[in-house]
């Protein structure tokens, strides 16, 4: 027979390790003239990445050009459709207790392959990702995730084929917050079966965002007799890879390529590609204004650039020109804290000056800088500023700056490649000096804030992201805004003095579609104020207590300086101090009904009890039990897809100086080791999801919020500044014993 009528082909593993290699013809039953068997390699042997086992001499050879080989291993990187091998099931995890009509509303609730990645559900289901495999030697599986919201329970086990677990501290994984994070589990000889799986938990209105996985690879498997070809948009330069690399943009390639081809002139391709784009007519979509440093005159004027990447065509006789840069205009003053120099620049104000962005003045005798930053023009991105841009199709950094584009008195978000973009700003702080120093028995623990004027001007679904990053740390996002906003102020307050970034991003819709139709769907910044900044600088001056050195001090805590003496005097007994030395000069505050000052005149606290002056008597009411931080729960709900759950609050209304001792945690990622979000305040509420419904050891607790973080007061009245109770929601009881009512504030909404 012909070579070409046969092939090779190894016998199964024989106790000892050994295998026969045999010849096996293309057409059944044709069995002369075949070559015999001879002895095979031992069953463990193989051959490294980028290599191949040729069977007519068993020894291993290089992969050719345009070809790869992972040695042991699979890859899975392409996911246009989910990969022959692969289960993706989706259940309810509640069918047992009568919710039978769930299953049946899960069925379409499975992993959803997007094409670079496969991607989770969202809601109530789980969802199963799995893929059994044999390995004839010790192995790894390896993949990259992203995961950016706890409101999803995410495993990634290994089961063997008895359905044991293989490695049980890595089932559950960390949440992600900057791009894709690789994963990597070690895998025995034998049958594997791996699994990823999602259950979505999420009982207010908002959809979780999914998990996304990609590059599944699984090293170990059996050796290699052929090397794959590349697929098309990438290419192999070198014999022996053991990858493929993607073609840079303009260029493409088929499958198999050693090299990329470029475009015409007239197309375009992205990285990646596997066949170039006829160039579209410019519009008025494809470019953007901005504006120019200033001159050494003092002018700048409004510009037009063209977004990056520019795929579109302005020599077609239909395309829009780029328009021409406006006429110059004075330029706006400097930023507060900073003015003019000999120069054209604005320079920062030294220490002990304060500035509107005119000029630099003196601070008055008796008030010290209160030291900051505030951004309120915008003719240049400042030093410790950055823009860049995140892919929202396959979620990687392009690398390219001017997503943000300064235009005078805001700064805005410019075109991006594809309208899934997310326009990134990043401002950086090294650090805070805060006045005083920020104590334990302290209400608020506030060691500086940011607050910024917005808008978000929005035809379709964009959302805009605030993030709050430390010491390099990845950023978490603190607050989300949907569609147009109209202009509004929002406040963050920080509490640890350390490095901090500041983030902002906005993605004008989240479809993955590449072009641009929503340019002008944008978000403005009007301004930025931080306060507290180290080495920052001064917009105006505080009072403060003048000492004999004859500098300025700031008022110890729970003093405040008396504008008579310009002296500093303690808070009396019944008030606390109101007010942060970075929004000026501090004041003490009469506490509020049925509450006492704590040592520090920092806050105001109930001791756990009450007297009640009625008619002819005075009651005393004694609850010591609503300080030792109780824990109440509901009994169970169920989602609309069945998933059971209930609320969780802890409450520490009173004692303990005011100190608030209620905590609830979101540990639904703290398997992974990393530490569980913990919201401390009086009183909390948490959702807490039964260990049956998410499989771990425990009841898991997520989405926890605060619900009462400043004591207004301790008292009979159903109102107190400006809060209600109502009526209806507590019924009276005794008719001679009114109820009391403790009224609480919090900073953020609950709902």
């Amino acid at each position: 027979l012909l070579q070409s009528e046969y092939h090779y082909e190894y016998t199964a593993c024989d106790s000892s390790g050994s295998r026969w290699r045999v010849a096996v013809p293309h057409v059944p039953g044709l069995c002369t003239g075949l070559p015999d068997p001879v002895k095979g390699t031992e069953c463990s042997f193989s051959c490294k990445a980028g290599e191949f086992l040729e069977m007519q001499t068993q020894t291993c050879r290089p992969c050719a050009a345009g070809t790869y080989s992972l040695g042991t291993g699979v890859r899975f990187d392409e996911w246009d459709e989910v990969p022959h091998g692969f289960a993706n099931v989706a259940t309810s995890l509640e069918v047992d207790d009568g919710f039978g009509d769930a299953a049946e509303n899960c069925t379409a609730s499975t992993w959803i392959p997007l094409g670079d990645y496969v991607a989770s559900n969202t809601d109530e289901c789980t969802a199963t990702l799995m893929y059994a495999v044999s390995l004839k030697q010790s192995g790894t599986v390896t993949f990259e995730y992203i995961y950016p919201d706890s409101s999803i329970v995410f495993e990634f086990f290994v089961q063997n084929d008895q359905c044991q677990p293989m490695v049980e501290e890595s089932r559950w994984m960390r949440t992600t917050e900057k791009g894709w994070a690789f994963h990597s589990v070690e895998l025995s000889r034998g049958n594997n079966v791996l699994y990823w799986r999602t259950t979505a938990f999420s009982v207010w209105s908002k959809v979780p965002k999914p998990v996304l996985v990609r590059n599944i690879g699984i090293t170990g498997v059996a050796f290699t007799s052929e090397c794959f070809p590349c697929k098309p948009g990438t290419f192999a330069p070198a014999a022996g890879s053991t990858a493929c690399q993607p073609c840079p943009a303009d260029t493409f390639s088929g499958k198999g390529a050693t090299a990329c081809q470029p475009c015409d002139p007239d197309t375009y391709a992205e990285p990646g590609s596997g066949s170039c784009k006829l160039r579209p007519p410019c519009t008025d979509k494809d470019f953007f204004y901005t504006h120019t440093a200033c001159d050494a005159s003092g002018e700048t004027q409004r510009m037009y650039k063209w977004a990056e990447p520019k795929i579109c065509n302005e020599e077609l006789p239909q395309a829009a020109r780029l328009p021409p840069s406006e006429v110059k205009t004075r330029c706006p003053p400097c930023n507060p804290g900073f003015a003019k120099g000999n120069s054209s620049t604005c320079q920062p104000c030294p220490y002990g000056f304060y500035s509107n962005g005119s000029a630099c003045l003196s601070c008055p005798e008796g008030t010290e800088p209160a030291l900051g930053l505030e951004y309120k023009w915008w003719n240049v991105l400042p030093p410790n500023m950055e823009t860049t841009v995140l892919s929202g199709i396959n979620f990687e950094y392009k690398g390219i700056a001017g997503s943000w584009e300064v235009a005078g008195d805001y700064i805005y978000t410019a075109a991006g490649a594809s309208d899934s973009d997310f326009m990134i700003l990043t401002l950086v702080v090294p650090g805070f000096s805060p006045p005083s120093p920020v104590l334990e028995d302290t209400e608020s623990r506030e060691v500086a804030r940011i607050t910024f004027v917005f808008e978000t001007l929005c035809s379709v679904g964009c959302e805009l992201y605030f993030m709050v990053g430390v010491n390099s740390r990845t950023n978490t996002p603190v607050e989300t805004w949907t569609g147009s906003t109209g202009k509004q102020s929002y406040t963050y307050l920080v509490e640890k003095n350390a490095t901090t970034s500041f983030t902002w991003a906005f993605q004008r819709t989240p479809y993955h579609e590449a072009g641009r139709q929503f340019t002008s769907d944008v978000a403005k910044l009007y301004s930025i104020n931080v306060t507290n900044v180290q080495g920052g600088v001064a917009s105006f001056c505080r009072r403060c207590a003048p000492q004999p050195t004859g500098s300025c001090a700031t008022c110890s805590p729970g003093s405040a300086v008396d504008p008579s003496s310009g002296t500093c005097q303690p808070c009396p007994p019944g008030s606390y101090l109101r007010g942060h030395p970075s929004d000026g000069t501090p004041t003490c505050h009469p506490c509020g009904p049925g509450t006492h000052s704590n040592q520090l005149r920092s806050l105001c606290y109930n001791n756990c009890s009450l007297a009640l002056p009625l008619p002819g008597q005075m009651l005393r009411f004694e609850f010591p039990s609503l300080g030792m931080g109780a824990g109440v729960g509901t009994r169970p709900s169920f989602t609309a897809k069945g998933l059971r759950y209930s609320h969780h609050f802890r409450l520490s209304l009173c004692g303990h100086q005011g100190r608030k001792m209620a905590s609830c945690a979101d540990n639904v990622t703290a398997g992974q080791g990393g530490p569980a979000r913990v919201v401390t305040s009086y009183v909390c509420q948490a959702i807490l999801m039964p260990p049956e419904v998410t499989g771990a050891h425990a009841a898991v607790s997520s989405q926890p919020v605060s619900l009462g973080d400043h004591l207004l007061g301790v008292t009979t009245s159903s109102v107190l500044d400006s809060i209600v109770s109502p009526q209806e929601l507590f019924p009276p009881g005794h008719p001679d014993l009114p109820d009391i009512i403790f009224f609480f504030r919090c900073k953020q909404v609950t709902r």
